[in-house]
């Protein structure tokens, strides 16, 4: 089986079964994001303990690229500090910016980090479709923003004191 054809089966298995759809309580932020060039669109909520991104949840309508993708970075940050998931969205932007140029060494380097999102590596190669897998991303790190900006500072610090 060629990488390609692997890649495009973790696209589909994300699509036909999206992890963590549909839209749950409670929430700290909640974002609506519309691709204006397909129509695309997904509602997300994100939902954080502290520092820590403990749900996301999601609605959506689109192509299989712009769902699976939701579906894969809800599983990459689920569980994670805000940071980490912001610091997956700034690789996963690079990587589907990257206009299929990345070398293999680095895109094995990230395939560690980005989990099944590296099987989107093929679509930075269609300018069309990139939208298409970043829209998922966009609404998260919007949310995930928004929502640690609405929890109180001292509860955060507080969360680091005790781990510490």
């Amino acid at each position: 089986m060629r990488v390609e054809d692997l890649y495009q089966e973790i696209i589909l298995d994300h699509y036909r079964a999206k992890h963590h759809s549909g839209l749950r309580d409670p929430f700290e932020a909640e974002v609506h994001h519309v691709n204006p060039s397909c129509g695309d669109e997904v509602t997300l909520r994100v939902h954080l303990d502290g520092g820590t991104v403990t749900d996301v949840s999601y609605e959506g309508q689109g192509c299989s690229i712009s769902q699976a993708s939701t579906s894969v970075m809800s599983d990459l940050v689920i569980g994670r500090p805000v940071e980490h998931g912001l610091e997956l969205h700034a690789e996963f932007l690079t990587l589907m910016q990257s206009k299929g140029t990345l070398e293999p060494a680095v895109l094995d380097d990230w395939g560690d980090r980005l989990d099944d999102a590296i099987a989107f590596a093929g679509v930075s190669k269609f300018p069309a479709r990139v939208k298409c897998a970043l829209l998922g991303w966009s609404a998260f790190k919007d949310a995930a923003l928004q929502a640690q900006a609405s929890t109180p500072t001292t509860e955060i610090h507080d969360e680091q004191e005790a781990v510490r």
